[in-house]
């Protein structure tokens, strides 16, 4: 689940591994090597929505205990928007981190920059590792290592009341041109507003900045691009969206405002993935699922653009509890969990094998997004990534509410970036 990016700044490197610090506070050592029994705690610290997603998560990860009985597994649900920096905090200071932790893609090579993962390769957390989709494995390497699997995969698309629709006589919007008139007709025949659109998380940003062809950096030639003429009319078309009054946004609490707005049918349109599907059912408006709508993110200038997001886990490299932890990772992104999971929550598998699991190929939720995710555009997996948010939140924020304009808020993510990756041109 996608509540916020969270903010961080780079902590410098340890330089020691984290292996000698004492690692988590689970105890035991989860068997030794080749024992062929485990036991001990293991402590994961998942992300995913509070009330719908966490309720799925902590079962199956407790289910967990069926295959190994002397493994107890400890659950917490950790706000997304706390982990990162929460999770960073802890293994520096080497007390208190979780064994497992449910890692955003951006979060890995970060981590594993700092030395707080344990590297993966040739453990028990990697099974048939050639299942996995080639774009999921992206982030999990840094340097030529693996250190985290992958666990689900998304992308982002507009969902719509199909009601709603119906009553304005329109169809769905294909490029920002026809979402501006679509929304207009919704109001004059509804007088419900077109969309949401989150102003309080730099996610809900990047679909604009794709779909007009730009980026946040160019890796490959260590450039920052997002204030290039591209990302001054990513900004420039959000903030359109906002005065023409196609969309009302927010500054605060925008997952919550927006869920709510749409699940009561205040609005006909919001940008969200499949992780928010299992609690968008749960609206008046969607008691007859039948009438929640997905489509592609209207294209814009530069085509129709989606970011690659998910989810990896990963093991703590000071954890004390290693084997273990390698088997609950494998565990918690094998074939029979990742079918389970895609059944009860609509979340797209990471492995090739599970969509063609009959539960899994005909749910209508992962069968529009697994097109989209395949051509969605990659984030940088740098272990700056997770840090480009921050400054794309401060500012897209401003420039949806008028405290500035769409080329001063470019040049002040720019020059952010520029400070950031202080090598960069």
């Amino acid at each position: 689940m996608r509540r916020g990016i969270a903010a961080t700044t780079l902590v410098a490197a340890l330089g020691v591994t984290l292996a000698a610090c004492g690692g988590s506070d689970s105890g035991s050592n989860g068997g030794s090597k080749g024992s062929g029994e485990l036991s001990g705690t293991v402590t994961w610290w998942d992300t995913s929505t509070v009330g719908s997603e966490d309720k799925v998560f902590k079962q199956v990860a407790e289910d967990f205990t069926k295959k190994h009985p002397k493994v107890t597994v400890k659950y917490v649900n950790v706000p997304f928007g706390e982990a990162q920096n929460k999770f960073k905090n802890a293994a520096q200071s080497g007390s208190g981190a979780p064994d497992v932790i449910r890692s955003e893609v951006a979060w890995t090579p970060d981590f594993a920059s700092l030395g707080y993962l344990a590297p993966l390769d040739g453990t028990s957390a990697l099974k048939d590792s050639d299942d996995f989709l080639k774009q999921a494995t992206a982030s999990t390497k840094f340097n030529g290592k693996t250190y985290a699997v992958p666990q689900v995969i998304d992308s982002m698309g507009i969902f719509y009341n199909k009601k709603i629709f119906k009553d304005a006589g329109v169809q769905v919007p294909k490029t920002i041109d026809e979402l501006k008139s679509v929304s207009a007709k919704i109001k004059q025949k509804t007088g419900k507003t077109g969309l949401y659109l989150r102003g309080d998380d730099p996610y809900w940003f990047l679909s604009f900045l794709y779909g007009e062809g730009g980026d946040m950096v160019d890796a490959e030639n260590k450039t920052v691009t997002i204030d290039d003429a591209k990302g001054v009319k990513a900004l420039a078309t959000v903030k359109d969206l906002v005065d023409s009054k196609a969309a009302i946004t927010d500054a605060t609490n925008g997952w919550d405002n927006m869920q709510a707005a749409f699940k009561d049918g205040k609005v006909a349109m919001m940008i969200n993935g499949p992780w928010a599907v299992t609690d968008t059912y749960a609206g008046k408006e969607f008691a007859d699922k039948a009438n929640l709508g997905i489509a592609p993110v209207p294209a814009g200038s530069g085509g129709q653009g989606a970011p690659q997001g998910g989810h990896n886990l990963a093991v703590y490299a000071g954890s004390k509890n290693l084997e273990a932890s390698y088997a609950f990772t494998e565990y918690m992104t094998s074939v029979e969990t990742q079918t389970r999971i895609s059944k009860e929550l609509s979340l797209l598998p990471t492995r090739q094998s599970v969509y063609i699991k009959p539960d899994v190929a005909t749910n209508e939720m992962i069968s529009f997004f697994k097109p989209v995710v395949d051509k969605a555009v990659e984030r940088p997996w740098i272990p700056e990534g997770g840090s480009l948010f921050e400054p794309i939140k401060v500012e897209y924020t401003k420039v949806l509410t008028g405290q500035t304009t769409p080329e001063a808020g470019a040049k002040a993510i720019g020059d952010s970036y520029r400070k950031l990756l202080k090598d960069w041109k």
